[in-house]
């Protein structure tokens, strides 16, 4: 009867401490979310160095040399076309142009004459009253007279033209840079800094610079570079500051030539600017957009790194595997895009993979 009640006993605590076993397993397993890795359409933007400069920035020079009488603008001031912008001291070539008529008012006097006498000459030579030698020297003088009063013309014409270049004009409608000459200055064509600069800026010309293995990239997914510089999507400006300029641009041409030193090809890009917030000679990153097929994407917390190696856990038969990935960061600074290491199909821990070593076995937490 002792024998039969020991036996009962030993089955009874085999049974409740494997049982106690069977519990503490369940206990270990751990649940955890995971992702089942699938192909998706994703947009990636890439961000690229970028100078700002007006459509036009165009030094503004003196033709003729003199004192400035009047300086017709202010700096930052916008301008048309044709505006006067400076005045230098009109007096002595307005003398010389008045100078200029006369004289040729007076050359074509003597050319009236010249030809009076000509003609007079030529008469009496076809009434064999003088001879031929007096003839073509009456000729002579008129063909002199004409050349005289031609001298004349364009004498003229030149003191039209610096009479005309003591009003200084814009050549472009723009906005008028620095103006480091003040009324009272002598200036002259040879003068080192101009006199103002006037920028073109109702449009902006942002350039930045694309390696040629990206350039190719772009070339052969387009299948030509026209085609490329037409597929390109439009683009963003991040300003100096940080901030997002509120317009978007668009690519405009692309250099045929490879800087040899950097191996770039330097990109035009145009962007609108009637609010006047982009300011020739400033600096940015121009932002591009790009549209990628079929890639798989994990996010960054779902992964660990490991001496500058980026791991995840793949879930293999309920274990947690490290596995390392090698991977492209997203603009979000959110998720990461997969090159190598994991395929579709994959189930991969998605949190809490800080508190996991590799091999542990898991249990998948079911959505709620």
């Amino acid at each position: 009867m002792i024998k039969k009640l020991i036996l009962a006993v030993s089955i009874t605590a085999i049974f409740f401490f494997g049982s106690c076993r069977n519990n503490s397993n369940e206990e270990s397993a751990q649940q955890y979310a995971v992702i089942t890795l699938a192909p998706s359409e994703m947009e990636i933007t890439e961000s690229y160095s970028a100078s700002i400069q007006g459509r036009q920035d165009i030094d503004i020079y003196p033709q003729v040399s003199g004192t400035i009488t009047q300086v017709s603008v202010k700096e930052g001031q916008r301008v048309k076309r044709g505006q006067s912008l400076f005045t230098i001291d009109q007096i002595p070539y307005q003398s010389e142009l008045h100078t200029a008529v006369a004289n040729l008012n007076a050359a074509k006097a003597n050319t009236a004459t010249a030809e009076l006498a000509y003609n007079s000459k030529k008469e009496l030579y076809d009434e064999n009253v003088i001879s031929d030698y007096e003839l073509q020297n009456a000729k002579n003088a008129l063909l002199t007279a004409k050349a005289q009063q031609e001298q004349a013309e364009a004498l003229l014409a030149n003191a039209r033209n610096n009479f005309t270049f003591t009003e200084v004009r814009s050549p472009a409608d723009g906005v008028v840079g620095t103006i480091p000459f003040r009324v009272g200055t002598l200036v002259n064509p040879q003068i080192s800094q101009p006199l103002t600069t006037v920028s073109d800026n109702s449009q902006m010309f942002v350039y930045f610079s694309m390696t040629e293995n990206q350039l190719r990239s772009n070339i052969k997914q387009s299948g030509s570079l026209d085609e490329a510089i037409e597929k390109m999507p439009a683009i963003n400006l991040m300003l100096n500051d940080g901030s997002i300029y509120d317009q978007q641009g668009h690519i405009e041409s692309i250099s045929g030539v490879i800087n040899p030193r950097t191996g770039t090809v330097s990109i035009r890009s145009v962007f609108p600017n009637e609010g006047r917030l982009l300011f020739s000679g400033g600096m940015g990153n121009v932002i591009i957009p790009h549209r990628l097929q079929n890639v798989l994407s994990v996010p960054q917390s779902a992964t660990f790194e490991i001496q500058d190696k980026i791991y995840v856990y793949k879930v293999v038969d309920g274990k947690a595997v490290a596995t390392q990935i090698t991977v492209e960061s997203l603009s979000d600074g959110k998720s990461y895009i997969i090159k190598t290491g994991v395929q579709t199909g994959d189930t991969i821990v998605a949190e809490g993979v800080g508190l996991l070593q590799d091999g542990v076995e898991i249990s998948i937490k079911q959505n709620q």
